[in-house]
């Protein structure tokens, strides 16, 4: 799987309302067009959590790839 890239997530992630789960983000990518590899990367976040801020979500980003 390629590396992520905080600046392409977040291109794709653009607009999102924070607080936001895994299924608004991967939601919000899809509409947005996001790649196949993003979406994977999204899919793989916990079910449970809660991302308040694109930092948040880009440090748990760094824990799964």
């Amino acid at each position: 799987m390629a590396k992520a890239n905080p600046v392409e997530i977040q291109k794709h992630l653009k607009g999102v309302d924070y607080p936001a789960d895994k299924q608004k983000l991967i939601e919000h990518a899809r509409q947005h067009n996001a790649d196949q590899d993003l979406l994977s990367i999204l899919e793989q976040l916990p079910e449970d959590e809660e991302y308040n801020t694109p930092t948040d979500l880009n440090k748990a980003i760094g824990n799964i790839v």
